[in-house]
């Protein structure tokens, strides 16, 4: 059975250039970048001028048959919004991209832009999200989407469910599967029964269970235990591209979904692509076709 593939948490940047509490992070060559003032591998070694750009990513898109992709940011990154502004002119049809923003002016001029979400990578903000509550109201009137990454413990977790409650119309999306190899991932999955419009992506699963890796068994096997928690139609597949293909391909980051038997046909096409489809509004998306390698 073929299946509808969306990845629900990718990034794209021009250049890392900032500042996070007070460590450095800025691309290099190679694929290589200071992160935390810790020079690492960001991005595959071929993306040699550290530009991770939405046309390389289409090609890994492509390639892997996947039909379309929703962008976010990380302050680690550098706020991206002027790049994924244009981004999303270019490729409305492929990419449903995030803007960042912490304030309600700053998400209204996100959202001027064309820029269809924001992406709050809460796990990195030291005040409380309450704060940004005239924000969320602000999104749920506009009809945009909010990526939330929280701490990996408690801590955020009865805050949001507070937006949640508060905000009863806005479309949430917990990122970074919950943080599934911590303590706090039950609790961020069932956030998801605090609202109906409150899903959970997959983003950064692999990177998780790295020291697993393929085929990340327990990975199935923490989809499976948020499935029989909130069902499996508040679930999402995402890649964490770049930063994941590091260590595994493109392919790979979905195909021990697919490949797995521990999950029906159905709930597979749920978890690849149909939820996301559904959930982001995507409209016409390209059907792809396999491409054998030359190695076949």
């Amino acid at each position: 059975m073929s299946y509808k593939l969306i990845d629900a948490h990718s990034h794209l940047w021009l250049k890392q250039d900032t500042w996070v509490d007070g460590r450095r992070v800025l691309s290099l060559k190679n694929g290589r970048s200071i992160f935390l003032d810790e020079e690492v591998q960001m991005l595959p070694p071929f993306m040699v001028d550290g530009v991770n750009s939405a046309e390389v990513f289409l090609s890994n898109m492509d390639y892997a048959q996947v039909a379309g992709a929703v962008v976010v940011q990380e302050l680690i990154d550098g706020c991206q919004n002027d790049y994924l502004a244009d981004v999303q002119r270019r490729y409305a049809d492929r990419f449903f991209c995030m803007g960042m923003a912490f304030s309600e002016a700053e998400a209204r001029a996100v959202s001027d832009a064309g820029l269809r979400g924001i992406a709050v990578p809460g796990h990195r903000v030291h005040e409380s999200l309450l704060s940004l509550m005239p924000m969320f109201k602000m999104m749920e009137q506009r009809g945009m989407v909010l990526s939330m990454c929280l701490a990996d413990d408690e801590t955020q977790i009865g805050q949001m469910r507070e937006v949640i409650q508060e905000c009863r119309q806005l479309r949430v999306a917990i990122g970074h599967f919950g943080m599934v190899t911590t303590p706090s991932f039950r609790s961020q999955v069932m956030l998801a029964r605090e609202g109906e419009h409150v899903m959970i992506e997959s983003g950064g699963i692999t990177w998780l269970y790295n020291s697993e890796f393929y085929p990340f068994p327990s990975a199935v096997r923490s989809i499976l235990d948020a499935a029989s928690w909130v069902g499996m139609d508040r679930l999402m597949w995402g890649s964490d591209y770049p930063r994941t293909i590091t260590a595994i391909t493109y392919r790979m980051s979905y195909d021990f979904i697919s490949k797995s038997a521990e999950l029906s046909d159905g709930d597979k096409a749920l978890f690849l692509g149909g939820n996301a489809e559904r959930f982001y509004g995507f409209g016409s998306l390209p059907e792809l076709p396999y491409i054998k390698n030359m190695s076949e």
